[in-house]
């Protein structure tokens, strides 16, 4: 395991730091390590500080580059490195070190590929700035609810990876600030990774080189620009073939798999119907003030997006690939079930006069019931259609 400490201008910090993890690692760490100083670009004595400690500690390695950033200095050291799994930590330790190994057990045995700690989980504890305690939650609920990201907390300066699964990662990580991080666990969750998130005692280092407001809106640029690659299907990594799932008792009586159709055929009723209850209802509502046509554009407009959104990631499974293709096809879905459903509506009304706001909102839910087996047949044969998978971007 080799542990890479990122540094910029931290000669203060970097003796206690190295000599703290060394300690630890020589008295308590059962697994065989080192540690990497990955200089990126100090202006101060940090390089010289580090090539001493290099010299004097066994198992203690530095690098340098010129180019600044931690992803630049991680991307460096990882890549380089002859260690089977490559981890970092922050220079102030904020972390405390007995999460270590907690966080790196999966990896060894082979259950994750990517273990990193998290101060947001339920038995973490944590003291830092509410200003920081409430940007960094507001940040992770942003990355949860715009990229369905099952980690919560993406900036804790504590990770490690295994080395065969992340020298293809950097390939495509394209940040080299801070938002590396972010990126590169966006990226392992796209391609089906599985992420091991260990609860972390943290306490916040004052004497911190982050610039909290600009380093948010690098984030928020960072997220938007993902987005646009994942979107476009540039996410794509090939990656070493993970184990076949099997039982262990060689005498298992395996259960049956799950037929694919069938629940897809559950996950899209399901799905449908609090789509139907919400175009409906709003419908309704709109009905008071706009005429058939206006309020149903408004309330499909409304429903629609959501509705593929949540079929493509629960019925069809699918968390990443070229989501623009995906909605645009839906797009034209749209289209034909606003026509359809509002013909129906309007025939309703300008056949039965005096008909009644109830016997037009049922004659819309038919329409949207009848429409909504049609899609799934679109959405299953074209929409969501598989495709092979190719290396692309």
């Amino acid at each position: 395991m080799d542990i890479v400490v990122p540094v910029l201008n931290e000669e203060r910090a970097l003796p206690g730091c190295v000599e703290t993890l060394h300690a630890f690692l020589r008295d308590s760490f059962p697994l065989t390590w080192r540690i990497t100083i990955a200089d990126n670009g100090s202006t101060d004595a940090t390089w010289d500080i580090a090539r001493d400690l290099a010299a004097r500690l066994p198992d203690v390695h530095a690098t340098r580059i010129e180019v600044r950033g931690r992803g630049a200095a991680l991307r460096h050291a990882w890549s380089r490195s002859p260690a089977e799994i490559v981890a970092y930590m922050d220079v102030d330790l904020s972390t405390h070190l007995d999460a270590l190994l907690p966080m790196v057990a999966p990896l060894v045995s082979g259950h994750s590929e990517i273990g990193i700690g998290s101060r947001l989980a339920r038995s973490s504890r944590v003291r830092r700035t509410a200003r920081r305690e409430l940007i960094s939650r507001c940040y992770n609920l942003a990355l949860r609810l715009s990229f369905g990201a099952g980690f919560r907390d993406a900036q804790c300066g504590f990770k490690a990876v295994r080395a065969d699964v992340v020298r293809p990662l950097l390939q495509r990580v394209q940040d080299d600030a801070w938002f590396f991080d972010t990126e590169l666990l966006l990226l392992a969750e796209h391609n089906g990774l599985r992420v091991h998130e260990t609860p972390v005692d943290w306490f916040e280092d004052v004497d911190s080189r982050v610039n909290v407001v600009g380093t948010a809106w690098q984030d928020i640029r960072g997220m938007v620009r993902v987005a646009r690659r994942m979107s476009a299907g540039h996410g794509r990594v090939d990656l070493p073939p993970r184990r076949e799932l099997a039982p262990v008792h060689p005498d298992a009586v395996v259960a049956p798999a799950t037929n694919p159709l069938l629940a897809k055929l559950v996950s899209f009723a399901l799905i449908g119907v609090v789509s139907t209850i919400a175009h409906t209802s709003l419908y309704a509502a709109l009905r008071t003030v706009w005429s058939p046509e206006w309020a149903n554009l408004a309330a499909l407009a409304v429903t629609a997006a959501a509705n593929t959104e949540a079929n493509r990631r629960w019925t069809f499974g699918r968390r990443g690939g070229a989501r623009a293709r995906v909605h645009s096809r839906a797009g034209l879905l749209f289209v034909v079930n606003y026509l359809f459903t509002t013909t129906v509506v309007v025939t309703a009304v300008h056949a039965l006069p005096g008909h009644g706001r109830a016997l037009e909102v049922a004659a819309l839910l038919l329409a949207y019931v009848a429409m909504t087996i049609v899609r799934f047949a679109v959405l299953d044969r074209w929409v969501f259609r598989d495709r092979p998978a190719a290396l692309t971007g």
